[in-house]
């Protein structure tokens, strides 16, 4: 259950200010229907970060042990200082209009946005480094959902309010800290 927590926390932490929360905000905002956002950000999660942990499990087992403690340790320490560089939406990722309803345009547009995402990177690397990739992808899904659904609930008030700066700080600080350990702790 620890790597449950640990992925959690991580994502959760990690998705503050993040674009696909953006997009949240923005989705809220654009169709006021908060239950086909939810669903469709919780099935585009759980296809993107099932791939993500597929990988990582993968490269658990092709990679040396040696050689995947020091990748894990420097992608979380790239990960620590990606987490402090702001994301912006990108207008077109939420111009799937209403063509494909609410649902739909939620799912493609969060899987979409978290293709390459540090959120994506992040359950790659959990996956490598715990021996339950399930409850990897577990975690991150949850934490996805805990930073996202109070966006979609709240809208862009919570924004207003939400010490983004600190969030990230923290969020850095615990990725450098994941990535230290992996250095040091097999």
């Amino acid at each position: 259950m620890h790597e449950f927590f640990i992925s959690t926390g991580i994502v959760a932490l990690a998705e503050i200010g993040d674009k696909t929360q953006l997009l949240a905000l923005v989705l809220a905002a654009r169709f006021k229907k908060v239950w086909p956002i939810v669903f469709g950000i919780l099935c585009a999660t759980v296809v993107n970060h099932g791939l993500a942990g597929a990988v990582g499990a993968l490269a658990a087992q092709l990679i040396d042990a040696g050689i995947l403690r020091w990748l894990l340790g420097l992608s979380f320490l790239a990960m620590a200082a990606w987490v402090l560089i702001p994301d912006r939406l990108d207008d077109k990722d939420s111009s799937t209009a209403t063509r494909y309803g609410v649902f739909v345009t939620t799912f493609i547009s969060f899987f979409l946005a978290e293709m390459g995402d540090k959120t994506q990177f992040a359950t790659v690397a959990l996956a490598a480094k715990y021996s339950s990739p399930l409850l990897v992808v577990a975690g991150t899904t949850v934490g996805m959902l805990i930073a996202d659904v109070p966006a979609v609930f709240i809208g862009g008030h919570w924004g207003e309010k939400l010490p983004v700066k600190a969030v990230r700080i923290v969020a850095a600080l615990l990725f450098a800290l994941l990535g230290i350990m992996a250095f040091f702790v097999g």
